[in-house]
């Protein structure tokens, strides 16, 4: 009989669950005589449960901080991302704080405002910048598995595509030769620091689920 593992992730950002679960597979997903059921915090959304202070000074350890939090929480296996941009001209700004970049509360199109009014000086050439996500695996005690991902790319004035979210109509990616919200799920999967990340540690999880 094989044994079944409830992961929860661990997102209130409805766009963003969805492209964890697409990403790692939005059925039930087997690895020998294991099977890895993925959980959505919406499912818990009457239990009340506080959001964590992400106070973090790295993607990591926010990434890490809500993982611990909402395994705790819930008893299950946790896996929590913190992911944003970084542009290269600031500092790497916006940073750990990309989400609520322009204040709270978080607002997708004020953070993209704020940034292209202080790049407005800038030259193209000049707008480096790439997408940092980090996940991490929690039981509640103890980090089970890490993983990092990056996408390089520069940053535009003029908001291009509807798909995606946060910076994705102002991040071209040159290789691909488009903006994060020009391509399809699959396409930005392929390439994403989300995608990257998440397929990192899908393969730890595995080592953990059938060990």
């Amino acid at each position: 009989m094989m044994a079944t593992r409830d992961i929860l992730l661990a997102t209130n950002n409805a766009k963003k669950a969805r492209e964890m679960s697409e990403i790692l597979g939005a059925d039930d997903a087997s690895a020998g005589d294991a099977v890895v059921r993925w959980r959505l915090l919406s499912e818990f959304a009457d239990k009340g449960w506080p959001e964590p202070i992400e106070d973090g000074t790295t993607f990591i350890a926010n990434a890490e901080i809500k993982a611990r939090h909402y395994a705790s929480l819930s008893g299950l296996w946790t896996l929590a991302d913190d992911s944003g941009l970084e542009v290269d001209t600031l500092n790497g700004e916006p940073g750990v704080r990309s989400a609520r970049y322009a204040g709270e509360p978080s607002n997708d199109q004020a953070n993209n405002k704020l940034l292209i009014e202080r790049l407005a000086r800038v030259p193209a050439d000049q707008r480096s910048a790439r997408f940092h996500c980090a996940v991490v695996l929690s039981d509640g005690q103890k980090v089970l598995a890490t993983a990092e991902g990056f996408v390089e790319g520069q940053i535009v004035d003029e908001a291009r595509g509807n798909n995606g979210f946060g910076y994705d109509p102002h991040f071209w990616i040159v290789s691909s030769g488009m903006t994060a919200a020009e391509m399809s799920p699959d396409q930005k999967h392929a390439v994403s620091h989300r995608g990257q990340a998440l397929r990192r540690l899908r393969e730890k999880l595995w080592e953990r689920v059938t060990s």
